[in-house]
């Protein structure tokens, strides 16, 4: 068998999956193609990528915003790790630190752990990615009711952004003296 043939066991180990349901009801499912998703993984084992998924949501917690999201963030991060051996390094040593009970672990530990670990290169990538994907998705929109830039819209002038409607009425009498 010459070098370049992996076995079958040798790939499964090398390479991830990441799983899950997009829940019925969220914001989300509306968007949703179906419900469930997978991201492939080169960098990253299925567990590496589970620990970095529970990094991202104690970094930016929403109870609502669906695991797919945070999959987003963990694919991002696989392929700039897919990309550089040194930052698959970074990662494999960051999350050697966190240890393998991050995932179970209670969000009060998970941000203790966190904490231990704020100042590596690690951390500050990881976080980084977290906000820069995770907030620029149209699923985190979707779940935050943003509607996303106005410009090839109109505007928002007329969408609604001189609309007061979302202010109390003030009656003039009560109002106080009158600016000159």
């Amino acid at each position: 068998m010459n070098e370049t043939t992996m076995h079958r066991r040798e790939f499964l180990k090398a390479t991830g999956l990441l799983t899950g349901l997009v829940v019925v009801g969220s914001p989300l499912a509306l968007i949703a193609p179906g419900r469930a998703w997978a991201v492939d993984l080169t960098a990253f084992t299925s567990f590496e990528a589970a620990t970095l998924m529970a990094v991202a949501r104690t970094i930016a917690p929403h109870d609502k915003l669906d695991d797919v999201a945070y999959a987003l963030v963990v694919q991002a991060l696989d392929s700039d790790a897919t990309r550089d051996g040194n930052v698959r390094k970074m990662f494999r040593e960051g999350l050697g630190r966190l240890g393998p009970e991050f995932v179970k672990a209670t969000e009060t530990d998970r941000v203790a752990a966190l904490k231990k670990v704020e100042s590596l290169e690690f951390f500050q990538t990881v976080r980084l990615k977290t906000l820069r994907v995770l907030y620029a998705t149209p699923m985190a929109y979707t779940c935050f009711g943003y509607e996303g830039e106005a410009f090839s819209k109109g505007g928002y002038v007329l969408r609604g952004f001189n609309d007061l409607r979302w202010l109390p009425e003030v009656p003039l009498e009560d109002s106080g003296p009158m600016p000159i």
